[in-house]
C-alpha cells in the first residue's frame, strides 16, 4: 500500500459488512447463535460501533440446567422486547454462546457458571459492570433490561407475550360469582351481612400484605433454582425481590394469626358452655403461637440483620 494512503475505507466498508450481517440475523432471530468464529470476528475484532448482550448458557438436555431455559425465555423477551417492530435499533445487539457449540468462549472469559450475561461495549475492554449481576432477584426480563439501559443507554419497554392465564382465571372466577349468586338467589341477608363483608375485607388485606399485587405487576416467577447450588429455592433472599410461593406462605400465616385473635375473642365474649370456649382459647392460641414466629422467621430470611425473633 503506498504511503499516505488511508484504511479507513477498507475500515468502514467492513464494519458496514457487519453490521448488515447482524441486522440480517437478527431479523430472523432476535437472538443470535454465535460459534467461535463468528463470536471472534463480531465481538472481539475491530472496528466495531455497536455493543452486544451475549447470555453464556448450556441449553442442550443432557445438561439439566432447569435455570438456563428459565434465563432463555427471559432473555428472549428481553430481546424481542428491544428488537420489535419500529424499534430495531443497529446500536445493540443480543446473542447466545452454548457451551456445547462454543466452548472457546467459555475459557476465554472464565465462565464458570451459567447462566451469566455479559455486555461487549462498542469501545473499549469489558469492564466489571458489563458482567450482569446474576441473583435470584433480577433474572427477569424487567431487570436486565434496566441493566442493558445502565450499560448502553438504550431504554427497553418490556413487552410480555400473549397470555391467556389471566383470561382463564377471570372466567372461572366470574363462573364461581355467578353461581354462588345463583344458590344464594340473591339473598339479601347475605349480601348485607357484616360477617360477610368483614371477611372479605380481612381477605383483601391479607392478599395485599401478602405481595401479591407486587409479584403480579413484576411477573415474578413461583420458584427458581439456585445458580450457585441448583436446589429449588421458594423464599428469595433480601427485600427487593419475592417469588409468587412466598405470597401464598405469608398470606398463609397472616390468616392463621387473624383466625386465631377472632378465635380468642370470641372466646372471651361467647356465651358457649365452657369445654367449647376452651377449644376456641387452645386452636386461637395455637395457631398464633405457630404462625407469628413463621412471620418473624421469614422476615430474618428477608432481612438477616432483624433482631427479634423465637429460638
Amino acid at each position: 500500500m503506498a504511503h499516505g494512503v488511508s484504511t479507513h475505507p477498507t475500515q468502514e466498508k467492513v464494519l458496514a459488512e457487519k453490521v448488515q450481517a447482524l441486522m440480517s440475523w437478527t431479523e430472523l432471530d432476535r437472538v443470535i447463535r454465535m460459534s467461535d468464529a463468528v463470536f471472534y470476528h463480531f465481538l472481539l475484532e475491530t472496528p466495531r460501533n455497536y455493543s452486544a448482550i451475549v447470555m453464556f448458557t448450556a441449553l442442550h438436555k443432557f445438561r439439566s440446567c432447569v435455570i438456563c431455559k428459565y434465563a432463555a425465555e427471559e432473555f428472549h423477551i428481553l430481546a424481542d422486547s428491544c428488537q420489535r417492530p419500529g424499534a430495531f435499533t443497529n446500536k445493540v445487539f443480543f446473542a447466545l454462546v452454548d457451551y456445547d457449540e462454543n466452548p472457546e468462549a467459555f475459557h476465554m472469559f472464565q465462565v464458570m457458571t451459567v447462566p451469566r450475561f455479559f455486555h461487549f461495549p462498542a469501545k473499549g475492554k469489558l469492564a466489571p459492570h458489563d458482567i450482569y449481576p446474576l441473583e435470584e432477584s433480577n433474572m427477569v426480563a424487567e431487570q436486565m433490561a434496566k441493566w442493558v439501559a445502565e450499560r448502553t443507554e438504550i431504554k427497553i419497554d418490556i413487552i410480555q407475550p400473549a397470555s391467556y392465564r389471566g383470561l382463564f382465571k377471570s372466567g372461572i372466577l366470574s363462573a364461581l360469582l355467578g353461581g354462588l349468586v345463583y344458590l344464594l338467589k340473591w339473598n339479601r341477608k347475605f349480601i348485607f351481612s357484616k360477617r360477610v363483608w368483614q371477611v372479605l375485607m380481612l381477605c383483601f388485606v391479607m392478599i395485599m400484605m401478602s405481595g401479591k399485587m407486587w409479584t403480579h405487576m413484576n411477573r415474578a416467577p413461583y420458584a427458581q433454582r439456585n445458580p450457585r447450588t441448583g436446589h429449588m429455592q421458594y423464599i428469595s433472599e433480601g427485600m427487593r425481590f419475592q417469588f409468587a410461593v412466598e405470597t401464598y406462605v405469608v398470606c398463609l400465616l397472616h390468616a392463621c394469626v387473624s383466625l386465631g385473635t377472632v378465635l380468642l375473642d370470641t372466646a372471651a365474649a361467647s356465651r358457649e358452655s365452657v369445654q367449647r370456649r376452651r377449644v376456641m382459647i387452645l386452636t386461637g392460641v395455637c395457631l398464633i403461637a405457630v404462625s407469628f414466629p413463621g412471620l418473624l422467621a421469614l422476615l430474618r430470611v428477608k432481612v438477616p440483620p432483624y433482631l427479634y425473633g423465637f429460638s
